[in-house]
């Protein structure tokens, strides 16, 4: 793990006389950004000798609330864990009113004992080394989804798509639609303006498939582990931009049950050490070693769900004709199955994994694609014979539909112990099954309108 040098700091505060406050934050197993704000005179002494920060931290169900069962909190007495600066994280937030320093942190491999095996960027930078130790080096981008809404809802609480420059709210799809991504320019102005600031690669913007939903890809990254942590900050800079505008970006995978999920799709590659694309090749199915990576992310599908789908609402994306995968399929240029290998010129060559919901933690989900990726070539994993056509009509294998099954797969999977570590497994299965126990033991207004009168 590779920490930031001081000058970084240096620089920052000597270009920047006006910051006052600089927000620390590392990610916890939930992709939630948790962490302090800091005064300017404070900055120095994280990178000299770093920040303590508390086991539990990286111990909290969605809700921020402890899991005993994690180990991280009252077996270690709530302990201090040190964390350091990631190197190029310390930039502006410049949605903030008042000029405001931005700066990422993970656990220090020893000093940040015992949280540390909990920490998900050592996770993936675990899997990332593995593959590198074998030769081959990840190369990685996420792409994310997210509707634009209101902080206002409607009567009976529904969410709101919001209101356009023109004042009314947008209420058909129109995919691909110029006028609605016109309508919407001054947050992207103050979006692509806050990317450059902070060095994130932010290129297409698209209107996607529902009223208000917007897509920005981001650019390939030869080093998996940049692109995820640019992942990361992307989504922290979107919520930050549209508060600024009196909106807020959603990232739930469903939530509206008539209208399209959304997603987080990885496009993933294998490169040697000077960047050559091993998957390339004229042949439209890639390489045996494309086939052998889609073999081992197949063979593993169910047992990474909970990682790729980690809530309650996550499985409600999965409907048949939506654009999100249903089985255990893939595909050359086929939006209808999960493991698409897109078209484009033989150095292009890749795959895009089309699985995960917007809400997973981008972390956890690259370290389980890329677990599953080293699985298959090691074992020279077959993934069968391309969908050709409508994948949902031919899918005989289907994912699980529910919360539950993939927690308990994650749970029973000697893979995934092999793969990604029973310690940090044990935190991760303890979150997720107390957020199980409380989701399904909260009464609600579905409750009360299906069984209220009825039962």
């Amino acid at each position: 793990m590779r920490f930031a040098d001081i000058q970084e700091a240096h620089d920052f505060l000597a270009a920047n006389p006006e910051v006052r406050s600089i927000e620390l934050f590392l990610i916890d197993a939930n992709g939630v950004p948790r962490g302090k704000l800091l005064h300017r005179e404070e900055l120095l002494a994280v990178f000299e000798s770093g920040r303590p920060l508390p086991s539990t931290i990286l111990g909290l169900t969605i809700n921020g609330e402890d899991v005993d069962e994690t180990g991280l909190v009252w077996d270690v007495g709530d302990a201090d864990c040190w964390t350091f600066p990631l190197p190029g994280s310390l930039c502006l937030q410049p949605w903030r009113d008042r000029p405001t320093g931005q700066l990422q942190v993970s656990m220090h491999p020893t000093l940040g004992l015992p949280a540390t095996p909990a920490d998900p960027r050592h996770l993936l930078a675990r899997v990332i080394d593995g593959l590198k130790g074998d030769g081959y080096h990840p190369v990685m981008a996420v792409e994310l989804e997210f509707y634009l809404l209101d902080h206002e809802r409607a009567a009976d609480g529904r969410p709101l798509p919001a209101r356009q420059m023109n004042g009314t709210r947008p209420h058909a799809t129109q995919v691909y639609g110029i006028f609605e991504l016109e309508q919407l320019q001054p947050f992207l102005d103050d979006l692509y303006d806050a990317c450059e600031a902070q060095g994130l690669p932010a290129r297409t913007a698209i209107s996607e498939y529902a009223p208000g939903q917007v897509e920005i890809t981001l650019e390939h990254r030869f080093d998996a582990l940049q692109a995820i942590d640019e992942g990361i900050r992307y989504k922290r800079l979107v919520k930050g931009v549209a508060n600024r505008h009196g909106l807020q970006a959603c990232f739930m995978a469903k939530p509206f049950a008539d209208l399209a999920g959304t997603g987080m799709h990885m496009h993933v590659s294998l490169a040697d050490a000077v960047g050559n694309n091993l998957y390339a090749s004229e042949d439209p199915a890639g390489t045996p070693l494309l086939r052998h990576s889609i073999g081992g992310m197949m063979a593993t599908l169910l047992d990474s769900l909970a990682l790729f789908c980690p809530n309650a609402n996550s499985f409600r994306r999965f409907q048949a004709n939506s654009y999100a995968p249903l089985a255990k399929s893939w595909g050359i240029n086929n939006r209808t199955v999960s493991l698409r290998v897109p078209g484009g010129p033989a150095k292009s060559r890749h795959i895009e994994h089309r699985i995960c919901g917007a809400d997973a933690n981008p972390y956890l989900a690259a370290a389980a694609i890329l677990a599953g990726i080293h699985h298959g070539i090691r074992l020279q994993l077959d993934p069968g014979a391309p969908i050709e056509g409508n994948g949902y009509a031919q899918a005989t294998e289907f994912l699980p539909t529910d919360w539950l099954t993939a927690l308990r797969a994650l749970e029973h999977s000697s893979w995934a112990r092999e793969a990604l570590g029973e310690d940090f497994l044990k935190v991760f299965l303890a979150i997720k099954q107390a957020e199980y126990r409380q989701f399904m033991g909260e009464v609600g207004e579905q409750d009360w309108r299906w069984y209220l009168t009825q039962a």
